[in-house]
């Protein structure tokens, strides 16, 4: 699947910032910026716009960034346990071995999105729109889709131990190289969905059967 990578300007051609909450007191869309090892917690940050920005070794954790708008936004190595993005949406934007442990992503809107090497355990994606998402070698462990509307989705060596899906159709979306043990659907939203013959085993519980 193709999917589009995020658009930005060359590294030199962005302007560095080194306060986020001080930025964005002054101006609600930030564009063309490079933002790192910058670290805080606690914090709310709603309705703003971040677009064409490289964000590394960044750290908020425990915070509220909620109806935030995110386009064409590279985050590499950065820290985002516990944090609230809801109503938020991400359009082109790459997570490069980040952790977004317990992360809640009610209601939000991915758009060509990319998780790599990224931690999202615990995370919450109930009712978000995810359409051309990749998540590649990226922990799913405990994580809640529910009542999703999924399109074009790529699970690539994902670890989905014990994930739930709740009216979710899972229809084509193929989980042939990830870890689906424990998981919790449904054998109306499983209906189509791609497996190898040793994860059927992960699913007989659906049947009521019991291996002896």
């Amino acid at each position: 699947m193709k999917i589009l990578k995020p658009q930005k300007p060359g590294v030199k051609e962005l302007r560095h910032i080194e306060n986020l909450i001080e930025e964005i007191c002054e101006n609600e869309e930030l564009s063309n910026i490079m933002l790192q090892d910058y670290k805080t917690e606690n914090v709310k940050i709603n309705e703003i716009q971040i677009e064409k920005a490289i964000i590394n070794n960044v750290q908020i954790i425990n915070s509220n960034l909620e109806k935030n708008t995110f386009i064409d936004v590279e985050f590499n190595n950065c820290n985002f346990s516990n944090v609230s993005f809801e109503k938020s949406s991400f359009i082109r934007c790459e997570f490069n071995n980040c952790k977004l442990t317990g992360g809640s992503f009610i209601d939000v809107g991915l758009h060509n999105v990319t998780f790599a090497e990224t931690n999202l355990n615990y995370a919450n994606f109930a009712m978000a729109i995810i359409e051309k998402v990749i998540f590649n070698n990226t922990g799913l462990r405990n994580t809640s889709f529910q009542e999703n509307k999924l399109k074009n989705i790529e699970f690539e060596q994902a670890d989905l131990t014990k994930a739930q899906f709740f009216k979710t159709s899972l229809k084509n979306i193929d989980f042939s190289d990830s870890i689906i043990e424990g998981i919790a659907v449904s054998i109306e939203d499983i209906k189509g969905a791609i497996i190898n013959q040793f994860q059927g085993m992960d699913l007989l519980y659906l049947l009521g059967v019991k291996i002896k």
